[in-house]
């Protein structure tokens, strides 16, 4: 072994994968099958220009097959390292090995990032050792957890709220100190907004260490879809100067929110990484093994199925192997309560980018025991046009349902032959999830989500408005399904605003009384707005932040989706038994009755935009009346008798057409409804509810 450093070492074991705290020092082991040669750098700070220590590792003594492995006795938390790997460069056959580059260790549980960070030098030929990111030591034991635990939430009594750690807190008007805003630390002071709101889980856009400089020129990758490491919280959400604060910083997070009976869902991307294409920079895998590492065409160039240049080849065994170590992680070193994954059906392709029957990384995840009791989710879609809602890998996995937010958006803004698919939606899409025998909770319902409009421009823009993204507007979705109800953007007529927020609470309405798990998008309660711009990834700014001014100016939309939280949960809407197979579910828990305006008379035909159905609650014995007019007209609906359920009364809960406080009422401040019929405003929702006196009684024992 050649040294170029006095300190003393051994050969060190394979395992485990990347930097391991021992009594004494640290193991270092990293996969690299074709290299030929590697080196371990010490830095005493990230800005260094040349490391202070190279241990240069011996092709027999520190190589066992495909791990190259070093013990280094007195090297402790905090040490930052990195690697340079020789190698073959021959992108023609699948190798990109560099010596000039300093490289992560992909299993780096931290990473530090030059303040002379530039993209740009790790793009093309030279040393880049100074501006480089670089990993760091850590030790995960230390930390006091004080009995927490992952909370494990049934998906029935789940409301989930999408939320940007650093959008949220990071507008000047969030009331916190400038040092806390858009960190870990800022989240956990607006635990209480998110408590009184009536969320049950946060689901983080992702806080993997991603490239922020992964954006066009002048920007800045906002939504952090750009990962460098699938271990390493980000540091720039840390409030914490110390080079291993971000890692407590997010677990007191998480503890908090725990604290809070709050789960922790993670949106991950394990589809591609920060390095793009061929021209895209050297960081971590395409100089370690990019054969290994990503999927490759023919000539070498980069199969792109996440529409971001690369493609992780999942199911190569050492991916594989390094996603469930991640997963692994993030729940058991971190209490982590489940994940979202982005652009699942990439998981799903196997070496050549072909779909696979039966995947073998999305069976290990389901099967794992580590991961066992973690929630799922599964954006059941890639950039690459294959398409798996309804039929995604596993019975475990819960699945962002597309099909209800384009179908709803589409009912309400009144488009023909949307009626029967709306109608699917309200049922947890039996006709999606049915076949599978998948419970009722597979479906996430959702409107809205980072990816697109906010609520309130759904209702304000005809069209996108990407001017600020720099790309002349041509990123984007140009089918957002939306409408501005007269005049494009901010209006000042309040028969514009009126119905604006009339339609969003239809929204919400819907989204919360409907069947299966529903998801809210940061902000949407308060209207918050993004100016049109439906691909805000690269505007860190105030059209991405939120502003909580708008609290206050929208306090009454924030009280109805406050109240309309509380309803769903406290009103057994989903009970336990959404565990069961759907269509079981629907059978035999359930009895739900479609009307039109005429009782037993539903209108199914293209031109119908009314719908009304009754639902007997289970547990309770309630009976639950809902009305959807998405007409531009008032309609009579004709409303059962409340006898015929053994109830002795309607109560009107909903009636988005009515002003705050009307529009959604505690049952001791409904109004009793008289008569057969009720007359259903254009454009509303209602919701009437014959209450057993048992549910009276559990109802305001937990409101």
């Amino acid at each position: 072994m050649i040294l170029k450093t006095n300190r003393q070492t051994t050969k060190g074991w394979p395992y485990p994968i990347g930097a391991s705290l021992k009594a004494n020092g640290v193991n270092f082991s990293l996969f690299s099958k074709n290299s030929t040669a590697v080196e371990l750098l010490f830095f005493n700070d990230p800005d260094d220009s040349e490391p202070k220590e190279t241990i240069i590792l011996d092709n027999k003594q520190n190589r066992t097959e495909t791990y190259w492995h070093v013990f280094v006795p007195g090297i402790k938390a905090g040490q930052i390292y990195a690697y340079r790997i020789y190698g073959p460069f021959s992108p023609e056959h699948g190798y990109r090995f560099d010596s000039q580059k300093v490289l992560l260790d992909p299993y780096s549980k931290l990473v530090v990032t030059s303040r002379t960070y530039q993209r740009e030098l790790a793009t093309r030929p030279g040393n880049n050792v100074s501006s480089a990111m670089k990993s760091v030591v850590v030790d995960t034991s230390t930390y006091d957890w004080e009995e927490d635990r992952c909370l494990r939430h049934s998906f029935a009594q789940t409301i989930i709220y999408e939320l940007h750690v650093k959008g949220f807190t990071k507008h000047p008007n969030s009331g916190m100190e400038e040092g806390k805003r858009g960190t870990y630390a800022g989240l956990i002071e607006k635990i209480p907004y998110l408590k009184d709101l009536g969320i049950t889980a946060v689901e983080l856009l992702p806080v993997f260490q991603f490239d922020n400089q992964d954006a066009p020129e002048g920007k800045k990758n906002y939504w952090g879809y750009s990962p460098v490491s699938f271990f390493a919280p980000h540091r720039a959400y840390s409030s914490r100067k110390d080079i291993l604060g971000p890692l407590d910083e997010f677990r007191d997070m998480v503890k908090a929110l725990h604290k809070a009976d709050i789960e922790v869902i993670l949106d991950v991307v394990y589809n591609h990484t920060a390095e793009n294409g061929v021209e895209g920079p050297t960081l971590c895998f395409k100089g370690i093994e990019n054969k290994a590492y990503y999927l490759l065409n023919a000539d070498g160039s980069y199969g792109n199925y996440s529409g971001c240049g690369n493609t992780i080849n999942a199911n190569h065994s050492i991916a594989r192997k390094m996603i469930l170590d991640s997963l692994r992680f993030w729940v058991s070193e971190m209490h982590v309560d489940g994940f979202r994954f982005d652009l699942a059906s990439v998981l799903s392709r196997d070496e050549f980018g072909n779909p696979q029957q039966n995947p073998p990384i999305l069976w290990d995840i389901q099967s794992d025991p580590i991961l066992a009791g973690s929630k799922l989710i599964a954006e059941a879609w890639d950039a690459a046009g294959l398409y798996q809602v309804g039929n995604f890998i596993g019975d475990k996995w819960k699945e962002w349902n597309g099909k209800f937010r384009d179908d709803v958006r589409r009912f309400l803004r009144g488009d023909e032959g949307s009626i029967s698919n709306f109608a699917s939606r309200i049922l947890a899409s039996p006709d999606l999830y049915g076949h599978k025998n998948q419970p009722a909770d597979t479906s996430i319902n959702f409107i809205t989500c980072h990816d697109g409009f906010t609520l309130n421009d759904l209702v304000s823009y005809n069209v996108k408005h990407n001017w600020a993204n720099g790309q002349e507007n041509r990123d984007g979705t140009n089918n957002s399904l939306s409408y501005n109800y007269g005049e494009e953007g901010p209006s000042t007529d309040p028969a514009i605003e009126r119905i604006r927020e009339q339609q969003i609470k239809n929204f919400m309405a819907v989204t919360l009384l409907s069947y299966g798990t529903p998801m809210i998008l940061m902000g949407d309660e308060i209207r918050r707005t993004q100016q049109g711009n439906n691909n805000a990834y690269c505007q860190d700014n105030e059209i991405s932040w939120f502003d909580w001014d708008l609290l206050e100016k929208n306090a009454s939309l924030h009280r109805f989706v406050r109240v309309l939280n509380g309803f769903r949960l406290n009103t057994n809407l989903s009970e336990a038994d959404d565990a069961l197979p759907l269509m079981e579910f629907l059978q035999t828990k359930r009895q739900i009755d479609w009307n039109g305006i005429r009782l037993g008379q539903p209108d199914w035909s293209p031109t119908s935009h009314s719908l009304a159905g009754t639902v007997r609650s289970a547990k309770k014995e309630s009976v639950l009346f809902l009305a959807c007019n998405a007409y531009t007209e008032d309609m009579e609906f004709e409303i059962p008798d409340s006898h015929d359920f053994n109830k002795k009364n309607w109560f009107r809960i909903i009636d988005t057409s009515l002003p705050s406080p009307e529009d959604i009422v505690l049952l001791e401040n409904a109004e009793i409804v008289e008569g057969d019929s009720y007359l259903v405003k254009a454009r509303s929702v209602v919701l009437l509810i014959a209450p057993s006196s048992a549910w009276f009684t559990d109802f305001y024992s937990k409101i």
